[in-house]
């Protein structure tokens, strides 16, 4: 009777130690997965930091480069790249969401696009307004070259005209005036009062010249060398010609006298040009100094 007693406890003590140890097979390995799912999750979250790291840092270089262009943008370039530089530091010694770096990063990868498309779009403007400035200096450097030489012979034909097939343009003036709400004209030497300038000249009488329609350029240019007026352009042959309008004439061998307004803004003391432009040939000029 006894031995029954002692089989059957021990076959209760064999089965409580198997289901200890199946117990503890079953935690060892929930901890094992626990650990090995942490370390994946670990592992993915450097991953993913370190390609949020090179994007963010690749954006930088990008914005590096575009900043030592020097262009009209640089200001507003070098504010979003130290924003780029702020948020590499916070990523740095951050070891939360990954994903909000990312959206971050995603924001400011548009921000730099955006300003790129508009920086190329003023660098096409500006290359244009490159090829623009750069004809109406070459037709600003011809003007000056004979300035002096046409100053002196203006005195000459305004008294004595040369019979021939070629009309002649004397007594080319500019004077500045200041205009009354009444529309009524007073003179002033003082750029800052000026609201046009007054251009007149007068086509010389021409027994044996060709009658008909004439078209003259006229081109006045202030004291920064910029082309006041219309600014439009015209081609003759190899040369552009900016000018501030156009005097249509009439021409029926006798004289013509012409006046036009040039609307005046913001202009600077100096020394002003006047050119006046037959067919892109220049067959008049004279200079003025405004206060």
């Amino acid at each position: 009777m006894e031995n029954q007693n002692n089989n059957s406890s021990l076959k209760t003590l064999i089965i409580v130690l198997s289901v200890l140890f199946a117990l503890s097979l079953v935690y060892i390995y929930k901890l094992t997965t626990d650990v090995n799912t942490t370390e994946q999750k670990l592992t993915t979250t450097l991953s993913e930091k370190e390609q949020v790291m090179k994007d963010l840092n690749d954006l930088k270089t990008t914005y590096d480069a575009a900043i030592a262009e020097n262009t009209s943008m640089s200001d507003e370039l070098i504010a979003e790249r130290d924003k780029v530089v702020a948020l590499i530091e916070k990523l740095k010694y951050s070891n939360g969401d990954v994903a909000k770096f990312k959206k971050q990063f995603l924001a400011l990868e548009s921000k730099m696009k955006t300003l790129f498309a508009e920086n190329e779009t003023l660098k096409k403007d500006n290359t244009v307004l490159k090829v623009q400035r750069d004809s109406t200096i070459v037709v600003l450097d011809e003007s000056k070259k004979t300035n002096k030489e046409l100053t002196g012979q203006n005195e000459d034909l305004t008294k004595t005209v040369e019979k021939g097939s070629k009309l002649a343009i004397v007594n080319l003036k500019t004077a500045a005036y200041i205009l009354r709400s009444s529309g009524k004209e007073i003179p002033t030497d003082k750029a800052s009062r000026a609201d046009v300038l007054k251009v007149s000249f007068t086509i010389a009488e021409n027994a044996i010249a060709k009658s008909g329609d004439r078209k003259y350029y006229v081109q006045v240019i202030d004291s920064k060398n910029n082309v006041m007026g219309e600014r439009q352009t015209e081609k003759f042959a190899d040369k552009t010609l900016t000018y501030s309008f156009i005097a249509n004439v009439k021409f029926n061998n006798k004289t013509v006298d012409l006046v036009q307004n040039v609307p005046a803004e913001k202009l600077v003391k100096g020394t002003f040009y006047v050119n006046v432009f037959d067919n892109g040939q220049l067959v008049s000029t004279t200079t003025f100094t405004l206060k």
